[in-house]
Parts: structure tokens; C-alpha cells; sequence
């Protein structure tokens, strides 16, 4: 029988490791990027293309999804895989971040939360049961607990009785998962550490989630404007709070030095849709930093967006057509660096998996600081 979930560390590197999680729909190689499929779709770009980039699972959004075209219309249709022609493993987030985030007129309580919907108005609960229920109709592969995640300028008592409503969430979610029958014996349920920037509430809420027993373990709760600094700061023991044989994620970041900084710290999955976004507005990431190809100096420039990338536009299109497609608006300028976007996110992963395997991840972390941030020597 093909594996439902199991993960396997190959190798470490002080905190940071290298491993294989396996799962019926396919292998996925840590440390491991997600593109972001929020509404079924990796933003200009066509599933087989962003395969080809190098990507083992992508991610895709219970919020915006239950919304249009509906859960239960996904499930009519064939499931998620199916309906977007994607055949490996997909995440799914629990919705529970959009809700805060995007719907002005929300009801939070003990149950769930009562919102209004961002496209035209609608009435919606939110609940942990319900959020299982939508992530099993979509189909999810790995399914994300429903959390609620407060700003971390918030009062420590705020987030303090936020993270241990979170955690009640929590086992809701891990009963009505359990409750899913043929979808749960397939699939894996993550838990959601919370607690902000405070090493004690992180503590509390990291060994709640190990009582209740989950798959795999995120970080919640950064990446929500507290800077890199303060970030970075949580992961010194966040990670480390999380169980050790079980694959730990990062949610939603982030630009490429986080990533790497982040699996310094011991983080094995990661999602972003910081290079789709950034690729429709003219933005490239590069060995050497970021580049604005709306910048007028790229106008007549011939060479490749990046010459150590591997991808189909810097082997094909120059900066100068690039610059002129991005300044005209085309949609050929977004596919083609999204393209390269995601494309370069997956050669830092595999760089980063390489490193770790062969013992040389400090080295490396170094010489990528150095050409990307202009950082060292």
C-alpha cells in the first residue's frame, strides 16, 4: 500500500535538514516551496509549467475557494487535482487568515467566525468542523487546522487567550478530520502553533498540539508586519518547540533571504505568493537580488535576467523584451516572470537541499548573503 504520510530526515546541517515527506499523490523534497494557487490557479502560469519549475506540491486557499466556484462544486467536478490539472500533492490553508484579513464584517466567537463575503456580500460560518469539511471537498492532501492568528503588536493577554482559543480549534479540527472517513485515511492534518512573538505562549501552544497528535506542525502568527529581525528572533525557538521528527512550516513567507534564514533555523516547508505577485508587477528575484524591469536602464539590455538561472526565460527572452513587455503591460511579461519567479525560488530550494546533504549550509548561506543581500565579503 502506497504511503499515506511519512517523513524522512536524510540529512542535517546544524538546525537545518534535509528530507523527503511521502504521501499517495507523490514525493515532496524538503526544505520545500509551495506556489500559491489561490483560486486553483498558480497566477499565469499552467500547472505542467509549474511542475517543470521544479515543484512538488503547490497550495491552494479554502477561503477564496469555498467562495467561488464553491466546495461542493469542486467535489461535484472531481476534486481540486482534478478541476485544475494538478495531479500531486496540494496544502490547503484552513481560511481562517482570510477571514481576518479580508472580510470587513466578521463575528468572531467560540464556535467559528460569522463573515460577510470580500465578493458580493454574502453571509458565511466559519467554523473548524466546516473548514475540514471544505478542505476534504477540495480534496486536500494536507489539510491545515482552523486557527485564528492576531496581529503580534496585539496585548499579551489578547494573544494569550487567542492562542489557547486556537488550540481548542485545534482538536475540533483533529476530530472532524478524523470524522472524514476515506479522505482521512489518504490525507494529513497540520496543527497551527500560535502565540506571537513570545517564547512562552509559543511553548504552551506547541505542546497543546503535540497532546492532540498532528502529521505536521506550522508556525503561524509571522510574516504579518513584524519585520525580519523579530521573525527571525521567534525562530530561534520556535521550530525547536515543535516535534522533532515531524515536518515544521513556515507559513506564508517569504522573500528569498527568509527562506533561507528560516532553514538555518530548522524550517522544512515554506508557501509564498511573494514571486507570482512580484512577477506580474515587474519584479525579478535573482542570484544577485531583486531587479525592477521597469527601470528604464533595462530598455536595451540583452542579457538574460539572471545568467546562473536555469529557466525557460533566461535561456529564451532578454531583460530589453522583458522591460518592454512588463512597461506595455502584456500579459506575456507576467506569465514569462512568474515563470522565472517560481523557477528561481525552486533552484534556492534545491541549492539549499544540496548544501545541507553535503555538510556545507553555513557556506552557503554566507555566499548567498553576500551576492544577494551585497552582505559579508
Amino acid at each position: 500500500m502506497t504511503t499515506r504520510f511519512a517523513f524522512d530526515i536524510h540529512a542535517r546541517d546544524g538546525a537545518a535538514r534535509t528530507g523527503t515527506i511521502s504521501m499517495m499523490r507523490g514525493d515532496i523534497r524538503t526544505p520545500a516551496f509551495m506556489p500559491v494557487g489561490t483560486a486553483a490557479t498558480v497566477k499565469a502560469m499552467k500547472p505542467e509549467t509549474v511542475r517543470k519549475t521544479g515543484a512538488d506540491i503547490i497550495l491552494g486557499n479554502t477561503y477564496h475557494l469555498m467562495l467561488r466556484p464553491g466546495a461542493e462544486r469542486v467535489a461535484k467536478l472531481g476534486g481540486l487535482h482534478k478541476f485544475m490539472n494538478w495531479h500531486r500533492p496540494i496544502l490547503t490553508d484552513s481560511g481562517g487568515y482570510q477571514v481576518m484579513s479580508l472580510s470587513d464584517l466578521r463575528k468572531l466567537t467560540e464556535k467559528g467566525v460569522e463573515f460577510r463575503s470580500h465578493i458580493d456580500g454574502s453571509k458565511h460560518m466559519l467554523t473548524p468542523e466546516r473548514s475540514m469539511e471544505i478542505q476534504r471537498l477540495l480534496g486536500s492532501d494536507i489539510v491545515m487546522a482552523f486557527d485564528e492568528c492576531p496581529r503580534a503588536d496585539r496585548p499579551r493577554d489578547e494573544i494569550a487567550a487567542s492562542m489557547e482559543m486556537s488550540m481548542r480549534w485545534a482538536k475540533r479540527s483533529r476530530d472532524g478530520f478524523d470524522a472524514g472517513g476515506e479522505h482521512a485515511e489518504r490525507s494529513a492534518l497540520f496543527g497551527i502553533q500560535q502565540g506571537a512573538l513570545d517564547e512562552e505562549l509559543r511553548k504552551i501552544s506547541a505542546d497543546k498540539l503535540t497532546d492532540i497528535g498532528f502529521d505536521g506542525y506550522a508556525i503561524g502568527g509571522l510574516a504579518v508586519g513584524e519585520g525580519q529581525e523579530a521573525m527571525f528572533a521567534t525562530l530561534d525557538f520556535a521550530p525547536g518547540q515543535l516535534p522533532e521528527d515531524r515536518p515544521r512550516y513556515l507559513m506564508g513567507v517569504g522573500k528569498p533571504d527568509d527562506l533561507v534564514g528560516a532553514v538555518e533555523r530548522g524550517v522544512d516547508m515554506f508557501d509564498c505568493v511573494l514571486p507570482s505577485r512580484s512577477g506580474r508587477n515587474g519584479q525579478a528575484f535573482t542570484w544577485n537580488g531583486p531587479i525592477n524591469l521597469r527601470n528604464a536602464r533595462f530598455a536595451e539590455d540583452q542579457e538574460p535576467l539572471d545568467s546562473r538561472c536555469k529557466c525557460d526565460t533566461c535561456g529564451t527572452y532578454s531583460r530589453a523584451y522583458l522591460h518592454h513587455l512588463v512597461k506595455s503591460q502584456e500579459i506575456l511579461g507576467a506569465m514569462l516572470m512568474t515563470e522565472h519567479n517560481i523557477a528561481f525560488y525552486q533552484q534556492l530550494m534545491q541549492a539549499m537541499r544540496d548544501a545541507i546533504g553535503e555538510g556545507r549550509f553555513a557556506a552557503f548561506a554566507a555566499d548567498f548573503r553576500r551576492d544577494y543581500l551585497g552582505q559579508g565579503d
